[in-house]
């Protein structure tokens, strides 16, 4: 629970509220109410398929299982996509956080610190990590009441800079693209929970306290993420078409916002929270990523180095990890529309593994009838009705995006094919050998 919620991070719309206010046409709420429902199917598909199979990989070992070899090796590589990335855009955003609050330093320098103090904690290992992240997410949550009962207090006091109604209808007419353009982008701040589910081996208690949590970070992730992007899309003094024409100022949108309604002090208090909390959600999604590359160097679907432990921690795949990461995250930071480039990227890789991920479930449950006679709502409605808004939302995310997904894909049918050509047999003694 700690990682998922730390990985999501409670006041994960602060560091792309200006994106997805300028993509939505200023229904930047309603943007959050449909992302929510769109990942609730997924969620649902997720809640099942970590009791078929509860180990470290996530969706790579759930398409295995219920698709097959081929099948779980691309979804296991659109979500690497997805899993080396995600970190990046979590050490922008407290990169941006702290330029906010000290501009004299660049973000990328701010961004660079963050990558290595997180790493270190990593590779000291998940539960004392996951104990100072508790202390970070208690934090989060009191900055986070913070805000709200200030917002509301001068809202009252002084009245809302835009329509009450506005942040689900917009603020200068309603586009359902528009909306399901934004929902593309997201997407991102929900992709903690399915971080979780690659934690199954290191769990007590079983595979369904994996599953509860999974649905539970993610109904209350919603939550929070609609209250607060309304409450900030009330307070914002520019409007959507002006954040839009300028993408250097998206990215500090919220705490402008915050600035100029509220105070100096609650936009210093809302920066450092969201530089630490944006920190160590990239600390837990690193850790994801590490696991990820563990499961699939085990398999001999990736280089079997990354297999190798120490005490329980896959090291080398989490250095692998934070090299990618940093690169990526320095390369974003130096770009005014950085930010907005690496999220859809990301997305698109957590998007087309998730519509395998609804794949498998009828895979395992309809089509091989693995466990008897199928639900129909859980193991049928629920998968394809998913799959379907997840395609939508594909359909609707940046070109450019779309096209680095394709591009990836491309490489990874190509890396599928030569493999097929050879023979795999897992690492010696991998199944018994330290667990991640």
């Amino acid at each position: 629970m700690v990682y998922g919620l730390l990985f999501i991070a409670p006041m994960a719309p602060v560091g792309i509220f200006g994106t997805l206010d300028a993509k939505s046409d200023g229904a930047v709420a309603l943007v959050y109410v449909v992302a929510t429902i769109a990942m609730a199917f997924t969620a649902s598909s997720y809640a099942q398929m970590v009791r078929v199979a509860p180990q470290a990989g996530s969706v790579f070992t759930y398409a295995r299982k219920g698709l097959g070899e081929g099948p779980g090796f691309i979804a296991g590589w659109m979500a690497m996509l997805d899993y080396l990335l995600i970190p990046a855009v979590a050490y922008l955003f407290s990169g941006i956080a702290l330029e906010a609050l000290i501009p004299e330093v660049d973000r990328w320098v701010w961004t660079a610190i963050a990558v290595v103090v997180t790493t270190l904690l990593n590779l000291w290992g998940v539960r004392a990590a996951a104990r100072v992240g508790f202390a970070v997410l208690a934090m989060e949550i009191v900055v986070l009441l913070v805000f709200a009962v200030s917002a509301v207090v001068v809202l009252a006091r002084d009245g809302a800079q835009r329509g009450w109604l506005s942040p689900f209808t917009g603020d200068a007419g309603f586009s359902m693209a528009a909306v399901l353009s934004a929902v593309s982008v997201a997407v991102l701040s929900y992709l903690g929970f399915d971080a979780i589910a690659s934690f199954a081996e290191e769990v007590t208690g079983g595979s369904r306290k994996v599953a509860r949590a999974v649905l539970l970070c993610l109904g209350l992730a919603g939550f929070l993420f609609v209250a607060q992007t309304y409450l900030a899309a009330l307070l914002e003094p520019v409007s959507s078409a002006e954040l839009a024409a300028d993408p250097a100022a998206q990215g500090s949108a919220f705490y402008d916002a915050v600035d100029a309604s509220v105070g100096t002090w609650l936009h210093d208090l809302v920066a450092v929270s969201k530089a630490i909390g944006a920190a160590f959600a990239a600390l837990a999604a690193q850790a994801a990523a590490g696991r990820l590359l563990f499961a699939m160097g085990r398999d001999r679907r990736l280089p079997y180095i990354l297999s190798r432990t120490d005490s329980g921690v896959p090291r080398v795949a989490l250095l692998l990890a934070a090299a990618v990461t940093m690169a990526a995250a320095v390369w974003a930071a130096r770009l005014d529309d950085g930010l907005d480039q690496l999220v859809s990227v990301v997305d698109i890789g957590a998007l087309t593994a998730f519509v395998l991920l609804h794949a498998s479930v009828v895979g395992w449950f309809v089509v091989r009838r693995a466990e008897g006679r199928p639900d129909w709502l859980r193991h049928v409605l629920v998968p394809v009705v998913g799959t379907a808004v997840l395609l939508l939302v594909i359909a609707e995310a940046a070109r450019s995006a779309q096209l680095v997904g394709a591009v990836w894909l491309g490489v990874g049918l190509v890396v599928l094919a030569v493999q097929w050509r050879r023979p795999r047999t897992p690492m010696p003694g991998a199944e018994s050998r330290g667990r991640p």
